[in-house]
Order: structure tokens, then sequence, then C-alpha cells
């Protein structure tokens, strides 16, 4: 499947937030500024809370009445992902392997894998998976225990090593979006950058990525 992946790629962290309803709301604002793909991530929550604040995000994105045009992806779990009936699921390296969450999601579905060195791209260009992102791209604090810093060298390199769609993560903020697409990413994705004001952020990351 041949996806349209947006340049600006935002990842609701519910760690980044006090609350449920604070990471809704930043939900809420980001689909209002005009985002067209949007992941939820928790990597500490239990499956019911996750699949409780998934469903909301879904209702609370087709009531604004951009429903058919923002893609969800669900962070790890491919299971939550068809039971908040999302569009995509997103795997990590120690999470289900491309082919079992592929097995799950089917055929229709967006599925991204994340490698962090130049053999975990060259695997995941083998596999079924929609996209591939690399990462960190610079220092994080998202992850408590973050892989090794890549940079803008591991993003070309990256780039010729696959011809799947390529989203690069880490540590992006609006002052190095642009080189970041400059070095050979499709797109960009961001975390922490979004949390004070997830509106205004979102919309300055969609003017300067055009």
């Amino acid at each position: 499947m041949i996806i349209a992946l947006p340049r600006f790629y935002p990842i609701l962290d519910a760690s980044c937030f006090p609350d449920s309803d604070a990471l809704l709301k930043a939900a809420e604002q980001l689909v209002a500024a005009g985002v067209r793909v949007l992941q939820y991530r928790n990597k500490s929550g239990d499956a019911a809370r996750m699949l409780i604040d998934a469903r909301e995000l879904r209702q609370r994105v087709l009531y604004s009445g951009s429903g058919d045009s923002v893609i969800l992806i669900m962070n790890d779990r491919a299971d939550l992902c068809l039971a908040a009936d999302f569009e995509g699921v997103h795997v990590g390296q120690d999470d289900l392997s491309p082919a079992s969450a592929r097995k799950i999601v089917g055929p229709n579905r967006w599925l991204g894998v994340s490698t962090h060195n130049p053999a975990q791209v060259i695997e995941a260009d083998k596999t079924s998976a929609d996209y591939v992102a690399i990462g960190p791209v610079f220092g994080t604090v998202s992850k408590a225990n973050p892989d090794p810093i890549v940079g803008l060298e591991g993003v070309r390199e990256a780039r010729k090593l696959t011809t799947k769609p390529l989203v690069a993560i880490g540590g992006i903020t609006r002052s190095n979006c642009a080189e970041v697409i400059e070095a050979g990413a499709d797109s960009v994705a961001v975390i922490s950058d979004l949390i004070l004001d997830p509106g205004k952020s979102a919309e300055e990351f969609l003017r300067i990525l055009g």
C-alpha cells in the first residue's frame, strides 16, 4: 500500500500530560490546526485505560468534522488499534514484529516501524511496513532509555537504504525540523515541542514545513 505521509507527524505521549483530559484537549487543538496524522502513545498505561482514551480520541476527531482526513495511529498495540478503530499501528524494535502486526491489522491499515541504525532500516525495508521511522535524530527527553543519537547523517544514510516513506524522530523542534527534511526525511515526528501550546506549535510546524 502506498501512503501519503504528511510532513508533520505529531505524537501525543500520555506521559507528557497530567491526565487524559489534557491529552484529549491537545488532540483537539492539533486537529483544529490542520494536522493530518496523529499518533497516540502510552508506554505505561494499562490496556483498559488506553482503550478508553483511544476511543475518546477517535470520537473527538470525528466530532471535529475531520474524521475522514485525520489518520490515527496507535503506538505498540495492534490489538488496540483494531478495538479503537484507528487507521494504523506503529511498532518498535521490542514490540510485535512488523509481520505479526500486519497479520493483526490487515492489509488496509498503516503500519510503521521504528529503527535506530542502518541494519534495522534494511530489515524494515524488507517488511510490509508502510513507512520507516529513524531516530533519535537529536537528544530527546521523551524516552527513559533512548537509543544512541543518529544525527542528520543517520537520516541521510537511512534515506539511501529504503524507498519507503521515512519519518525522523527524536528531539525535533520548530528550529531544526527544516534541516531534517532537507537531510532526506519525508516527515518529522514531534513530541516535546507540542506540549506547552499544541495548537500554536502545530500551526508553526505546518507553516515551516510547507
